[in-house]
C-alpha cells in the first residue's frame, strides 16, 4: 500500500515538474509562504517542541537535537533565506551561450529544470523550507523524506508551502512530503523510483549518505562527510589566525563546514601554538595533538592518533597536526579530507595561490573561516546541500545549480552531407 502511494507521489511530482510557472507567480508564492510562516510561528514552535521532547526521550545526540531545534531566531533566518531566494533571478530558460556554425545553424545553450528532485534528510526542519523554495523557483518539483525525529516540524512546514501553492492555484504537488515513517520507504525510493525522481540529494549523517550512495539507482548530489581543515602558514597575522580558527571550529560545531583538523607550519609552532590553542581551550574545545604539538603546547591536550585525521567530530573537539610547508599541508588534506571545505591563513599570496589551486576541495578559502561554506553566505539565497562530487554541481547547491541545459538549434532547411 505504501509503495503504491509512493509511485502515485512520483507520478504527481512528474506531472507538476512539466508545468511552467512565471517568475512573478513563483515570487508571489514564496512571499506568501513567508507570511504564512510569520502568522504560524507559534504553531511551528509548538510542533517543533513535540519533536524535541521525543528526541530527548530517545536520547538523541546533543548535536542532532541542536540541529533539530527551532527558535525565533532560526525561524527569522528561514524567512530571510526565502526573501533572498525571491531576489535572485529565475534560473530557467536562460541562454548560457549562443553561436552560429559554418553551415548557418544557430545554436543556443538554454537552461531547463532538472525535473523531480528527491531529498532524504535528517534533523534540520529548515531544510524543508529551503529546498521547497529552491526547487520550486528553479522549476523543479520535490519529494521530501525527512527524518522521523523532525516529523511534526517538517510536515507542518511542507503543508504551509502547499497552502501557498494552492492560494495561487498552482499544482500543490510541486512539494510533497512523505508522511509515513516506514523505514522500508528509503529502500523503495533508492531502488524503485528512478522512473520518477531525476536526482537524489541526501542530507544527514555518514550512515544515511553511505546507504544512499550504495543502494541508489538514481543519480546523487551530496557529500559523505565535512572533514574540513584550516592551515596556518608561517607568514601569518596571528590575531587574524586566532579569530578565524575560533570561528571556524566553535561558531557552530555541528555543521559540515566546521573545521575538524588544524594544521600548523612547523616554523611558527613554538611561537603561536599556545595563543591559538588556548583560544579554543577557553571555549571548552577538547584538543588532540601530534607529538610536536603536545610538546609545544602548555595546556591540556590529548594524543592524536591516525584515526583523528579522518574524524568528523561535529562537536567541540579538534585535532592539531604539524606540517613542514604548504605542500605538506595540501598533501595531508588531499589524503584525509573529504573535498568539502579547506582554508589557509597566510600573508603570502604566492603560498595562498598554491594552496587554492592544489587542494581537491570543492571550496578552497584564503584568510577566512570554513564556516562560510554555505549557499546563503555565497549569495545563493540558500542551498539544498553541499556537493563534494567531482562532477558538477560542486560546493553549495543553490538556484543556479538546480538547472540543467539543452541545445536549441535553428536552421533554414540545412541537411547534413
Amino acid at each position: 500500500m505504501i509503495m503504491k502511494s509512493l509511485t502515485q507521489m512520483g507520478m504527481k511530482a512528474k506531472a507538476a515538474s512539466s508545468l511552467r510557472i512565471s517568475e512573478d507567480i513563483k515570487n508571489k508564492i514564496l512571499l506568501n509562504f513567508v507570511k504564512l510562516i510569520k502568522t504560524n510561528r507559534k504553531k511551528i514552535l509548538s510542533e517543533n517542541k513535540k519533536d524535541i521532547l521525543k528526541a530527548t526521550k530517545q536520547n538523541l545526540k546533543g548535536n542532532m537535537i541542536k540541529r533539530l531545534e527551532l527558535n525565533n531566531e532560526k525561524i527569522k533566518n528561514i524567512e530571510d533565506s526565502i526573501k533572498n531566494i525571491i531576489k535572485i533571478k529565475d534560473p530557467t530558460d536562460k541562454i548560457l551561450k549562443k553561436w552560429k556554425v559554418s553551415n548557418g545553424l544557430h545554436i543556443s545553450q538554454v537552461t531547463i529544470p532538472i525535473g523531480v528532485i528527491g531529498i532524504i534528510y535528517e534533523s534540520r526542519p529548515n531544510v524543508t523550507a529551503d529546498v521547497s523554495c529552491l526547487c520550486f523557483k528553479s522549476g523543479n518539483s520535490v519529494i521530501l523524506r525527512g527524518g522521523s525525529e523532525a516529523y511534526n516540524s517538517n510536515k507542518f512546514l511542507s503543508n504551509l508551502f502547499r497552502k501557498s501553492l494552492k492560494s495561487y492555484k498552482v499544482n500543490e504537488n510541486f512539494v510533497q512530503f512523505i508522511s509515513s515513517k516506514d523505514r522500508n520507504i528509503v529502500k523503495f525510493i533508492l531502488s524503485k523510483m528512478e522512473k520518477y525522481i531525476d536526482v537524489l540529494i541526501p542530507r544527514g549523517g555518514k550512515g544515511l549518505v553511505k546507504t544512499v550512495q550504495k543502494y541508489s539507482n538514481i543519480p546523487i548530489i551530496g557529500h559523505l562527510e565535512g572533514l574540513c581543515h584550516t592551515f596556518i602558514d608561517k607568514n601569518v597575522n596571528i590575531e587574524m589566525a586566532k579569530k578565524i580558527v575560533l570561528n571556524a571550529k566553535m561558531r557552530n560545531t555541528s555543521i559540515c563546514g566546521a573545521t575538524e583538523t588544524l594544521l600548523i607550519h612547523e616554523k611558527v609552532l613554538n611561537k603561536y601554538v599556545n595563543q591559538i590553542l588556548s583560544t579554543l581551550a577557553n571555549e571548552n574545545c577538547k584538543l588532540y595533538g601530534d607529538k610536536k604539538v603536545r610538546e609545544a603546547y602548555k595546556g591540556k591536550i590529548f594524543i592524536a592518533n591516525e584515526n583523528d585525521w579522518s574524524k568528523e567530530y561535529l562537536a567541540a573537539k579538534i585535532s592539531v597536526k604539524t606540517v613542514k610547508n604548504v605542500s605538506d599541508a595540501v598533501k595531508h588534506i588531499n589524503k584525509y579530507g573529504t573535498m568539502h571545505t579547506d582554508a589557509i591563513i597566510t600573508k603570502d599570496n604566492k603560498v595562498a595561490k598554491f594552496f587554492l589551486k592544489n587542494v581537491k576541495s570543492s571550496i578552497a578559502i584564503h584568510n577566512s573561516s570554513t564556516q562560510f561554506a554555505d549557499g546563503g553566505e555565497f549569495g545563493f539565497g540558500g542551498e539544498v546541500g553541499i556537493s563534494t562530487n567531482k562532477l558538477p554541481p560542486r560546493g553549495p547547491v543553490g538556484l543556479n545549480q538546480l538547472v540543467s541545459y539543452k541545445y536549441e538549434v535553428k536552421g533554414k532547411g540545412q541537411i547534413r552531407k
